[in-house]
């Protein structure tokens, strides 16, 4: 089977659509990616063999100069995307969401080709809402979704967020060990998500840096790529144990390692907190609809995690929960059991059932 697999720019968008077609690849099925090619390159590797590259954009308000600029871009990927769709000649196109992928899951209806889009978040996102009315089924990473979908229930297949097959829980000693970590030490593991995040970059390095206890603590930060400089000369300042990346290709290791997450609550973030059971402090994106929030809120409500809008992110509630957990380690321990009933262990495998089953 030939399965033509869209996704946005992003990389909440690209690892599932990445896991998917690893599955594929796995099974015997030719998958190709359509993908929008980033200005200056794309931190989040891609299958260079497997994959067509076309322009993408983003619109917003007001509309100005620059949002002019990205319409003619988004008009331009729609093009391509039908040439991908006419040489390609899918059996079934795939769409992970974002503006991006609309063409192509719209030509796909268009010539009667079987769709299939799949959510992230739990609320829906613009562009799959939709596509939700045109594709033949809308896999969704959370039960809560479907009341955010104006459409037929059998249509929505509650499938999981997919995560990539390497994300497996390492030994914790392991873990510490590929970061040359103290084995004994409350570790934390600081992500803004694939762009990275300023606003935690600078709470997290001033928290940090203000802590009169700093040898009990050590720090994986996942800055992106603008405040990398800044926050190692700011860390090294501060001699703080600190593992500093623009990204990481290896997070499995990331997760093994942490006591703590300290994250935004991208979908992808959530499934993988979910798969590796780490107690979280989620800041939820405050602006796309904040839709973070919603995903914050489902580990919030198992106990998994706490919840600290982003205007309230301070280094001093940092600190203040820094301390709580450091003088008791049960309440990590509670918040990891809260993970029991949450995520789907092979969400990959079941969403790659719903694309090669036509049913």
């Amino acid at each position: 089977m030939r399965i033509l697999v869209v996704t946005g720019s992003s990389g909440g968008h690209i690892f599932p659509a990445l896991a998917l077609m690893e599955k594929l690849k796995d099974s015997g099925q030719e998958a190709v990616l359509l993908v929008p090619k980033k200005e200056g390159g794309a931190d989040i590797p891609v299958p260079g063999d497997r994959v067509i590259y076309m322009h993408g954009g983003r619109l917003g308000l007001p509309f100005n100069r620059r949002n002019l600029t990205e319409f003619f871009s988004l008009f331009r990927g729609g093009w391509e995307s039908l040439r991908a769709v006419l040489k390609f000649k899918p059996d079934v196109v795939v769409g992970f969401g974002s503006l991006d992928t609309v063409a192509a899951v719209f030509w796909a209806w268009l010539f009667r080709i079987r769709t299939v889009i799949h959510e992230q978040n739990v609320i829906c996102g613009r562009a799959n809402k939709f596509l939700s009315k045109i594709a033949d089924k809308v896999a969704v990473s959370f039960a809560q979704t479907g009341k955010y979908l104006d459409i037929a229930e059998d249509k929505i297949i509650l499938t999981g967020n997919p995560l990539r097959k390497e994300m497996t829980p390492p030994d914790k000693k392991e873990a510490r060990d590929f970061f040359r970590l103290k084995e004994d030490a409350f570790t934390v593991l600081i992500t803004g998500g694939s762009q990275g995040s300023h606003r935690l970059n600078d709470a997290c390095l001033k928290a940090f840096s203000a802590c009169g206890n700093k040898d009990a603590f050590q720090v994986i930060h996942i800055c992106g790529r603008h405040d990398f400089s800044r926050l190692r000369s700011g860390y090294d300042d501060a001699k703080v144990e600190c593992r500093l990346f623009s990204f990481c290709a290896d997070m499995r290791y990331a997760y093994g390692a942490a006591d703590l997450v300290v994250s935004r609550a991208g979908a992808t973030t959530v499934a993988e907190l979910a798969r590796f059971k780490v107690p979280a402090l989620l800041v939820p994106y405050p602006y796309a609809y904040a839709h973070q929030n919603a995903n914050a809120d489902i580990l919030a409500e198992a106990g998994a995690a706490v919840v600290i809008q982003d205007w309230q992110f301070k280094p001093e509630m940092l600190l203040y929960y820094l301390s709580e957990f450091l003088e008791d380690r049960r309440k990590l321990e509670l918040m990891r059991r809260g993970y029991v009933n949450l995520g789907r262990e092979d969400a990959v495998g079941m969403l790659a059932r719903v694309v090669l089953n036509p049913g």
